[in-house]
């Protein structure tokens, strides 16, 4: 196991789960959460796809936990620091990372939540009615993780993950 990437994949973690309270929209049955994006594009360039997608699942669970999140921020986030991840890992590119991010959150998350929607949570939803604001919340969330990331220099970048 690196601890390095441990490391910076608990603080994440902690940085999501801490900032929840400050930055949210609620929609629905659903709470829209910039900052998760951010954070998926920051732990899909820095630690890679699978380290994201634990980053993803840790800060949903710990938010569902202390009553700031819902059960529909799992698959959005998941996919999305998924998608973010392997797009990096695939082009190096931190643009390409921010559109795996919006299409995994903002597309195909929303479409995932729809039966999440309807049958955990017992509401009846259209199958489309999260698509307009996971896109806007991703697409927030994931320019704000790629700013964050161009200024990180290079030398940084492989300090942190190590290669």
């Amino acid at each position: 196991m690196h601890t390095k990437k441990l490391v910076l994949a608990a603080l994440l973690v902690s940085i999501g789960v801490a900032t929840a309270n400050l930055v949210v929209f609620p929609l629905e049955v659903a709470r829209i959460f910039p900052v998760q994006h951010a954070i998926n594009v920051v732990a899909g360039v820095l630690l890679g796809p699978w380290w994201a997608v634990g980053v993803a699942f840790g800060t949903s669970l710990l938010r569902n936990i202390l009553g700031t999140g819902s059960p529909l921020a799992f698959p959005g986030s998941m996919i999305g620091a998924f998608l973010a991840g392997a797009v990096y890992a695939r082009t190096r590119c931190g643009l390409k990372a921010v559109a795996g991010e919006v299409v995994g959150t903002g597309i195909l998350g929303a479409l995932v939540a729809f039966p999440i929607a309807r049958f955990l949570l017992g509401r009846d939803v259209a199958a489309f009615v999260f698509v307009v604001p996971f896109l806007a919340s991703s697409t927030a969330g994931a320019v704000l993780g790629y700013l964050l990331i161009a200024r990180l220099s290079e030398t940084w970048r492989k300090k942190i993950t190590g290669e």
